[in-house]
């Protein structure tokens, strides 16, 4: 049996002739991430670092986003070997991982998914959703081409390293994430200070050069836009959760009265 109907995010990123963009999954809701799902965007990103979003919620919103023509990538919680291998058990064919500042990371990350020999992936595919209990044939000897690794860049340390962490085989994008790149800066919740931008441009030319594509988080309008004419190839335009919160304040602005 085919093991899905959408293309990885690494095969959707080399056919698009425009950046992709997509908004986070944060609410740890399999409704809402359908909702999501059927707006138009290119991907979604199901958030495990940052939101309620534990192994069975993920699993949820995965079969949730299965039925809609869009690309749902799985940022887990950190580089731990074992919570990589269980969210691609579940069946995530996209891996964000956050906090990556060495070459030396990114090539644990990208033994992180792949099965002996090339990599240090627990064989559990005839328990999992990943390789269909055994229902997807030469899953195994495939798996590699099942899955695709992205790695987050965010703090002066990886920005500095970005040409060698874009240069691992088996990295497939850099994710630049201007808020804790601030953070690390001085510059805590200022995304858009100047000095940010610049860092940002610095990762993305690095980036670039060695032939990987390379993305960002940009919640404004015109900084998405300033990135994607620098070359993003891959944008995080906003949020569930910042959707429902505008949207609900919205309304109160318009409805609520004072007594």
């Amino acid at each position: 049996m085919p093991l899905s109907l959408t293309p990885t995010f690494r095969d959707a990123l080399a056919a698009a002739d425009r950046p992709l963009a997509g908004i986070w999954v944060c609410s740890g809701s399999p409704l809402v991430a359908e909702i999501c799902a059927g707006g138009g965007l290119d991907w979604l990103l199901i958030d495990m670092e940052h939101s309620p979003n534990g192994l069975e919620g993920v699993l949820a919103q995965l079969q949730a986003i299965a039925a809609y023509p869009v690309t749902p990538v799985v940022r887990v919680p950190s580089g731990d070997v074992v919570a990589i291998k269980q969210v691609l058990d579940l069946g995530a064919q996209n891996i964000l991982v956050p906090m990556v500042s060495s070459p030396e990371q990114a090539r644990e990350l990208v033994a992180a998914v792949r099965y002996p020999p090339r990599g240090v992936r627990g064989v559990g595919s005839a328990l999992a959703r990943s390789g269909r209990w055994n229902r997807v044939d030469g899953y195994l000897q495939d798996a590699d081409a099942h899955v695709s690794l992205f790695v987050q860049v965010e703090n002066v340390e990886g920005v500095a390293a970005a040409a060698e962490i874009a240069a691992v085989d088996g990295v497939d994008g850099v994710f630049v994430g201007p808020s804790d790149l601030a953070a690390s800066m001085g510059l805590l919740g200022q995304q858009t200070h100047p000095d940010v931008v610049a860092a940002v441009h610095r990762a993305f030319d690095a980036v670039r050069a060695a032939g990987t594509a390379v993305g960002v988080n940009a919640f404004d309008p015109a900084a998405a836009e300033a990135y994607a004419d620098a070359g993003a190839a891959f944008l995080l335009v906003g949020s569930d959760v910042s959707l429902l919160a505008r949207g609900a304040e919205a309304f109160a602005e318009r409805w609520s009265r004072d007594a």
